[in-house]
């Protein structure tokens, strides 16, 4: 279970305490345990969507937004704000692009686009409140994950070095391509059929993006792609509400 424990504590900001430092091998079998790391999320939410039941529904949906940021540590919503960033300063040029995205200083874009997010998932979350389709909330964290799943396996990590060269290198790559199976038919079982055609069109546009900019991913990107996707999920979910 060591590889579900590497990938709680690097997608979480969870009190996981590891052994040691793990091995690249255990790093790359990590990545198995992501949409794992979103089912907890997602459960998380759900009981805490069921215990402010009657709360007013404005603060009910901000509650759960909040929770589900600190869930998550900021980690992904910091890739986006890089990505926002060097996407607009990069000018379609690679090099210039991964420099931005090192720069730890966020612009205006960055800035826009964190509050452009976190408002469309707020009222995504409040639909869902008020139609009492706490449910749904498991979806949009395990598909999130899976897309980060799904992105290591079949696009090029463009950095060399660090954490992700060590996830894309070591990736057990047909046990990864199981776990892509299981986690889609569970969403479709659950009735996320919109969710996952959401899913789906998000997750090729963005990374047909990443391959024409940069010929691949880096953590950044990933993280960008994890937001936006939870993003289009919530957001089909809240529009086929009656």
């Amino acid at each position: 279970m060591l590889p579900f424990w590497i990938a709680l504590q690097f997608l979480s900001s969870l009190p996981v305490t590891l052994p040691g430092m793990p091995e690249p091998r255990q790093t790359g079998r990590s990545l198995l345990f992501y949409p794992a790391v979103g089912l907890l999320f997602g459960l998380l939410l759900w009981a805490l969507d069921t215990l402010l039941q009657g709360t007013q529904p404005l603060l009910h949906a901000a509650l759960l937004l909040s929770a589900w940021v600190l869930l998550g540590g900021g980690l992904h919503l910091d890739g986006l704000a890089d990505s926002a960033d060097a996407w607009l300063g990069g000018f379609g040029d690679r090099e210039r692009t991964l420099l931005i995205m090192k720069d730890p200083r966020s612009g205006p874009i960055a800035v826009v686009t964190l509050v452009l997010v976190l408002l469309l998932k707020f009222c995504a979350l409040l639909a869902l409140v008020e139609a009492g389709q706490g449910m749904l909330l498991v979806l949009a964290p395990v598909m999130g994950r899976a897309a980060l799943l799904a992105l290591f396996l079949t696009t090029p990590y463009v950095r060399p070095g660090g954490l992700g060269q060590a996830l894309a290198e070591h990736l057990p790559r047909p046990a990864a391509t199981w776990v892509l199976a299981a986690v889609a038919v569970a969403c479709l079982w659950l009735g996320g059929v919109l969710a996952m055609m959401a899913a789906l069109l998000t997750f090729y546009v963005l990374r047909r993006t990443m391959l024409r900019r940069l010929g691949g991913t880096t953590g950044d990107t990933a993280g960008a792609l994890l937001e936006l996707l939870e993003l289009a999920v919530l957001l089909a979910l809240a529009l086929s509400q009656p």
